[in-house]
């Protein structure tokens, strides 16, 4: 007769677990799954920022405006500011969906009128 007890199940079928404590393991193979590459980050899709012509502000409030809320330099802020002034438009930057959402509150604190655009 063996010295091993076999439980058993309260249906009256025998446990199957193995003697030695009891505790379960994994298959060495299902331990080791295999590892997938992250993927890298896609690029952002870009947006236009627009500044639009309005006759309530100086061409030099929106000049300033523009130097203090983007990176743009003062000669092409200025032929920004001149092209939205002729043409009633001007395409200020492109950037992503959130930094131009961004700009258009800022201008729109300002009292300056830009609207962002899906860059196709």
């Amino acid at each position: 007769m063996s010295d091993k007890k076999e439980k058993l199940l309260p249906d009256g079928t025998e446990s199957r677990e193995k003697s030695g404590g009891g505790t379960a393991t994994l298959d060495p193979k299902q331990q080791q799954k295999p590892k997938t590459k992250p993927k890298p980050p896609g690029t952002l899709p870009m947006w236009k920022v627009l500044l639009h012509n309005d006759d309530v502000n100086t061409p030099e409030y929106v000049v300033v405006t523009i130097l203090k809320l983007t990176p743009i330099h003062e000669p092409e802020a200025i032929e920004k500011m001149l092209e939205a002034h002729h043409k009633g438009i001007s395409l200020l930057l492109v950037t992503h969906k959130e930094r131009a959402e961004l700009y258009q509150e800022q201008f729109q604190s300002k009292s300056l009128t830009v609207t962002i655009e899906p860059d196709e």
